[in-house]
């Protein structure tokens, strides 16, 4: 039985001061960063995000957090469909933000080498697929008290996956259903 989807209901938003200016389906989830950082008395140290794509969501982050590692292989993926390599160029437009640190990786490499450990916060926006999900989520619960993972309500298979994550590794897990759904797994 799969545990208790929790209703994520922000108290207060928050315009966010300067976000990159790239396509998104994360629009609107920035302004619930703060609520979820005061929610759940997160620190606003380090921030891990394994997708990046354009860096929409990397550049809310660090609005938020004072380090942002962004994980991506800058290719695309089978669902957000496949661009080349574009790692230059989101550098280039992910420049003012002088605390983001993008990593060319797949994320599953990155995993093997991480040199800080431990996050406040991880953010997986990845390929959607139920493996994916599942393993980078079961590994990010490992390395971060809180975890957010993008597009619960636009792909069943990312829903499914927190929901196990949440059962296997004693998570609460919240749902935020506008936006195409965030999925917030906390201790």
């Amino acid at each position: 039985m799969r545990p208790e989807i929790i209703p994520y209901e922000p108290k207060f938003l928050v315009t966010l001061p300067k976000l990159a200016e790239v396509g998104t389906a994360w629009n609107g989830i920035d302004r619930i960063l703060y609520d979820i950082v005061n929610r759940f008395d997160i620190p606003q140290h380090a921030a891990l995000e394994f997708g990046v794509q354009f860096g929409y969501s990397t550049t809310a982050l660090a609005n938020v957090f004072d380090q942002v590692r962004g994980v991506d292989t800058f290719a695309g993926d089978v669902h957000a469909g496949f661009f080349g390599d574009h790692f230059e160029e989101t550098k280039a437009k992910l420049k003012p933000w002088p605390n983001i640190e993008l990593i060319q990786a797949r994320y599953e490499d990155y995993c093997l080498f991480d040199d800080l450990g431990q996050y406040d916060l991880i953010h997986i926006d990845m390929d959607h697929t139920y493996q994916n999900t599942y393993e980078s989520a079961a590994w990010a619960v490992r390395h971060s008290p809180v975890v957010i993972l993008h597009d619960t309500e636009a792909f069943p298979d990312v829903k499914y996956a927190v929901q196990d994550i949440a059962q296997d590794y004693g998570r609460k897990f919240y749902n935020y259903e506008p936006c195409h759904g965030l999925g917030i797994l906390v201790k």
